[in-house]
């Protein structure tokens, strides 16, 4: 493997040395990636292997995502039945799914058995019906009822992000019997984990204790005596997002997950909620861009497919927008600088109520806006919308007078400019608060219909002023 030499990072240092000094701390340096190019050219499996050896598993995911499907088959066939299953659960689901269709079952299976639940349950989620039966007929039966039981919570809930693995004891036992029961070969740990959880003999969490605390308190002291007894406890069908907004809220590392009846079914913890606030931090911005999916991986085909049905959309109103324009016709045709300035007050509009619409849809997302406050943002976006249009239209109106020589052009697009903006203000929150209570998610739907508002009101505001002032 080429190495790297080792660089002090110090304060002073321009952008560029900084970030060559965190290259340096980083699996996956240039140099690394460049000689797995030349060892996938030459066919060297070996080399491969020797240079992915000491990667991390997330190291490995981000170097076959930047290669082509033909390389990184040469990368499975290279790492044999030597492949980490991490790979898989850090990997991109679009590549992901490149590689599982060219694993046999079997060597997939294998791949499954050693993830924690909750990464396998993530892989199966996203085969197909025939292919997910025929990988869960694969594995054990023991492991396949687990997977099975997942599966079969609703998409998206605490029961599918969940892991059934977790570290239970007793209340009545002391911390000298929970330290030694964990170092026992019977305790079966999983890789990862933050917290205890106390249970009773119905198997219902009554508390949980968190591993620094035990390790600290002296070994005859009761857990019953040292733990939580106010767990915070998720239930199985709740939304991965009131999920991710409960550990927010309460700073947890790791939180139990119970049925319907209360009992353990198995924990949470904070690497998975980071992955659902990425992930539902970047659906959201998908589509307010107006994809509904990641489609960085996907091919041309796909790709087009993906965001035809958008770009309609947006064809329709822009012919709505359009036919405003075209009723004022005459009024253009008699004063040419209409043409000019209206796409000024629309493009004013939009970005305006853009800017009061990021704010709202991520107000919604995180329980900050409700129907308790939504009158008093309402009320305050409007007043910033006017203030700003405003200053705006005496900006632009003493503009528009000199550069056209017409105080009257300057006083109606001024006019045009303060109700837009007013518009905008109050569009730009009261659009996604209306789609959020019709259950229509406001980062899919918003902003083509807040676009349509600024643009229609923008241009009818502009042309009607001028037809009744000018002419």
């Amino acid at each position: 493997m080429a190495e790297v030499e080792e660089k002090p990072v110090d304060d002073k240092s321009t952008g560029t040395e900084a970030d060559d000094a965190f290259d340096d701390l980083y699996g996956l340096t240039e140099e690394v990636a460049d000689a797995v190019d030349e060892a996938l050219s030459a066919n060297d499996q070996g080399r491969i292997r020797d240079l992915l050896d000491p990667l991390h598993a997330a190291d490995i995911a981000d170097l076959m995502e930047r290669l082509t499907s033909g390389e990184r088959e040469t990368i499975v066939d290279a790492l044999g039945k030597d492949m980490d299953p991490e790979i898989l659960a850090y990997m991109d689901y679009s590549v992901r799914e490149d590689i599982v269709d060219y694993l046999d079952t079997d060597h997939l299976a294998s791949l499954v058995t050693d993830m924690e639940t909750d990464d396998a349950i993530d892989l199966l989620e996203d085969l197909d019906e025939a292919d997910q039966q025929e990988l869960l007929d694969a594995l054990p039966a023991d492991d396949r009822l687990i997977y099975e039981q997942g599966l079969s919570y609703p998409e998206d809930s605490a029961g599918r992000l969940m892991r059934h693995e977790a570290v239970t004891v007793p209340e009545f036992w002391s911390v000298g019997q929970t330290i030694d029961y964990m170092r026992s070969d019977e305790s079966e740990l999983p890789d990862d984990f933050y917290n205890l959880i106390v249970i009773d003999p119905s198997r219902k969490p009554v508390g949980t204790l968190q591993l620094s605390k035990l390790l600290s308190t002296r070994r005859p002291v009761a857990i019953s005596e040292v733990m939580d007894t106010d767990p915070k406890l998720i239930p199985v069908a709740m939304d991965q997002e009131d999920v991710a907004f409960f550990f927010r809220q309460y700073a947890l590392t790791e939180a139990p997950v119970i049925d319907d009846s209360g009992r353990l079914l198995g924990s949470i913890t904070i690497d998975d909620v980071v992955d659902v606030l990425d992930e539902e931090h970047e659906d959201d911005i998908l589509k307010l861009g107006g994809v509904r999916e990641d489609d960085f991986y996907s091919d041309v085909a796909e790709t087009t497919r993906l965001r035809f049905s958008w770009l309609f959309v947006n064809l329709v109103t822009a012919i709505l927008a359009s036919l405003v324009i075209s009723a004022f016709e005459a009024t253009i045709a008699q004063v040419v600088a209409l043409a000019v300035l209206m796409p000024i007050v629309a493009s004013m509009g939009g970005n305006a109520g853009t800017q009061t619409l990021t704010v709202a849809v991520r107000a919604l997302a995180v329980n900050e806006l409700t129907t308790a406050n939504a009158m008093r943002i309402v009320m305050k976006e409007i007043l910033v919308g006017g203030v700003n249009g405003i200053v705006f239209a005496l900006m632009m109106g003493g503009l528009v007078w000199l550069w056209f020589g017409d105080p009257m052009i300057g006083m109606v697009i001024a006019v045009a400019m303060v109700v837009n903006l007013l518009i905008a203000g109050f569009a730009g929150t009261m659009i996604p608060l209306a789609l959020d209570r019709l259950k229509i998610d406001p980062a899919v739907a918003s902003t083509v219909v807040l676009t349509t508002v600024t643009d229609v009101v923008g241009f009818f505001a502009f042309l009607g002023l001028a037809a009744m002032v000018l002419l």
